[in-house]
């Protein structure tokens, strides 16, 4: 029988360390202890303490005293959206058993790492995948922290040819301290680029943390020089290093970034990536003694040296799994740019819908009236924000030609409840033209449908999702999971999803049938033989909208009526869906049956489905990946609810599995909804009380 394995523990004196969100996961260990006792040595891995500062000294002394390694940590170089400072916890840490890697007066493991004379850092696939992951780093302009605005504004024009950028850093870092910073200082190095650079206009970048107010700089920064311009705002680095020509610093990690895009870099300290022959170092540190390529440094600093987060599973994770969270959060940041007024939104569905809109490059105003709008400071650069089709007479008070509408919905991966229960949703969509359920202006989905131009890697991506959802049986709304009733084995079986006939897709997108009763008929009709379920919509069913589960004339075209039988069973077992607009003939098409649309749902038109009404702008042939990746991948924004972060559509086929795992039944939910709801009235009545 195997031993069960012994815990691995680490330990620390800083209550500022053991706070750190998933630490234990960074440090891959099982358990971060705080503040260990003697009898705690024989179980402790490690110990661990921040850098190299004053308080590590306790740390040392036990780790010491019981011969356990000391650890210095600290934050990565691809670390956070937001600034420490300003609580963001770290995706990446560095752990280091010889010394720190900003301390040029010791050895380090970084050091050591690029010193090696082993063939490590030669290895083809180590190189390739350091080249890969510097080449997204610039495309998505990612740095330390990334939480600059996403559009940046130019540098005013100058007279000068070329711009030279001089790197700030915050008054007393341990990184000058420790970096052998050159013994004129920073204004040496300022007089140099100025002495050195005489066609060219200086540009002084000051450091995040002094633009927050949380720390000093080294330089004046209301000096007055026609030569020099202080940039005092927040800016991406990659942006702004991107208009160098050449680059000078002490220490900073800018100075690696430059170094990333080319640029020509001058060390006045010895940071990290000096003295390896990519520098012009005016400082030398003589133990570095190897040529390194950029592909070899930034393997050793990036890939090797950190430990990362998954940002979404929280757990161990690599390089790439930051990179891709990062440029997903400046992605999305970058699609919500402007001063949004909202309109059309719920009170429940303000925080959420807020936290959709999420952006560094934003203002969020939610208004009831054009009026409120107006008084809030609407103007003509203003961008309205509305609900599906809500919102309407206020929105016509205020737009203008010019003034940009953008629509908002829920998504087609939701939730395992009904969004009418209050459950948030994982997902939105965010149309900046129309709105997917609205055939007749254009949206963003039905133009990325018509001109994207897919990949080989998107349409695979789309496939593994799809296969995904089908082996968890998502759907929407995932509020059933039970699969009893038998449909026929001796004719065909047609499946008819009922829809909330008020909804606006209907109004929108449908001709001659707009009501279920007529939906199913005309199944009936045109399929006299057929084994025909109708499943109401969930909302009519749970009679949280309009309409109560009142059937009319349905039961005499169908055979059955599903009420409780989950969507996707239903799919399963039907060969064909007759559909008005409903996301089933969607849900339909991913697990390869046959659709057949009575109005203009999104994703008919493509060849893909049998149309009564084909529409007119509507004549591409997609294939089933395609359509998917469009409307699953590209168009819709999710969110992690615990980290409330942009996430990825493979992450909440997973948490949405989950959830229907450990579900609370959505009966108890509702009444608990229920219940919610009667007290709010009582509480109102007793305010209304003269």
């Amino acid at each position: 029988m195997t031993a069960a394995r012994q815990p691995l523990i680490a330990a620390t004196f800083s209550g500022g360390i053991h706070a750190i969100a998933n630490l234990s996961a960074l440090l891959n260990v099982d358990d971060v202890i705080l503040h260990p006792t003697a009898s705690d040595a024989a179980n402790i891995q490690c110990i661990v303490g921040w850098g190299q500062k004053p308080n590590t000294a306790k740390a040392r002394k036990y780790a010491e005293a019981h011969q356990i390694p000391f650890v210095a940590l600290e934050d990565g170089f691809l670390r956070s959206v937001d600034l420490g400072v300003n609580g963001s916890p770290p995706l990446s840490i560095i752990t280091d058993e010889l010394g720190v890697y900003y301390d040029a007066t010791t050895p380090s493991s970084l050091e050591h790492i690029l010193n090696d004379a082993s063939d490590a850092l030669d290895d083809p696939t180590l190189l390739n995948r350091a080249a890969r992951c510097i080449e997204k780093i610039r495309r998505h302009q990612l740095s330390k922290y990334n939480n600059s605005p996403v559009t940046a504004s130019p540098l005013p024009p100058t007279p000068y040819s070329r711009n030279v950028l001089v790197i700030d850093q915050t008054a007393n870092d341990m990184s000058l301290k420790k970096g052998m910073m050159h013994e004129f200082g920073f204004q040496g190095m300022l007089d140099a680029a100025l002495s050195e650079n005489q066609d060219a206009r200086i540009i002084i970048k000051i450091h995040p943390d002094v633009v927050a107010g949380k720390k000093a700089a080294n330089f004046n920064i209301n000096m007055h020089d026609e030569r020099i311009l202080v940039l005092t705002e927040n800016i991406n680095p990659i942006a702004l290093l991107t208009q160098m020509d050449r680059v000078y610093t002490m220490t900073s990690q800018m100075g690696f970034e430059a170094l990333m895009l080319g640029k020509p870099v001058t060390c006045f300290g010895a940071p990290f990536y000096s003295n390896w022959g990519l520098t012009d170092d005016r400082v030398v540190v003589p133990r570095r003694t190897r040529i390194r390529t950029m592909q070899q440094l930034f393997a050793a600093a990036y890939i090797l040296y950190p430990r990362y987060l998954h940002p979404d599973h929280e757990c161990s994770g690599e390089i790439e799994d930051v990179i891709e969270h990062l440029a997903l959060q400046r992605r999305h940041f970058a699609a919500a740019v402007g001063d949004l007024y909202c309109f059309g939104f719920s009170k429940w569905k303000r925080g959420h819908i807020k936290q959709f809109l999420s952006s560094t490059s934003n203002r969020v105003t939610f208004c009831r009236s054009a009026r409120a709008a107006r008084k809030a400071g609407f103007s003509n650069d203003s961008v309205i924000v509305c609900w599906g089709a809500r919102g309407r007479r206020q929105i016509e008070k205020l737009k203008t030609d010019s003034t940009p509408v953008w629509r908002i919905e829920d998504g087609f991966l939701r939730s395992t409840s009904l969004g009418s229960d209050f459950t948030a949703p994982a997902s939105l969509v965010l149309d900046k033209q129309g709105i997917y359920f609205d055939p007749g202006p254009p949206s963003d989905l039905e133009m990325l449908l018509s001109t994207h131009a897919f990949t080989d890697e998107e349409r695979e991506r789309a496939t593994l999702l799809q296969q995904a959802i089908l082996d968890k049986g998502l759907s929407k709304y995932n509020i059933s999971t039970k699969d009893a009733i038998q449909f026929a084995t001796d004719r065909p079986n047609i499946l008819v999803p009922g829809q909330v006939e008020s909804d606006a897709s209907i109004a929108s997108g449908c001709q001659d049938i707009r009501t279920n009763e007529a939906l199913v008929a005309e199944a009936r009709k045109a399929n006299p033989d057929a084994f025909i379920a109708y499943k109401p919509h969930p909302d009519v069913v749970a009679q949280n909208r309009k309409g109560k589960p009142v059937y009319g004339t349905i039961p005499q075209n169908c055979d059955v009526i599903v009420e409780d039988e989950s969507i996707s069973a239903c799919i399963r077992k039907a060969d064909e869906i007759h559909t008005m607009t409903s996301l089933v003939g969607f849900e339909a098409l991913m697990r390869n049956k046959s659709v057949v649309t009575y109005g203009q749902p999104f994703y008919s038109g493509w060849g893909l489905t049998t149309d009564r009404h084909p529409h007119p702008r509507r004549g591409r042939q997609l294939q089933l990946s395609e359509l998917i990746c469009a409307t699953l991948i590209l168009y819709p924004t999710y969110i992690n609810w615990k980290n409330k972060c942009f996430t990825t559509p493979e992450f909440i086929v997973q948490t949405l599995a989950e959830e229907m795992q450990n579900r609370v039944s959505p009966s108890k939910k509702r009444n608990l909804a229920a219940r919610l709801k009667r007290v709010g009235n009582l509480f109102k009545g007793m305010l209304n009380v003269k």
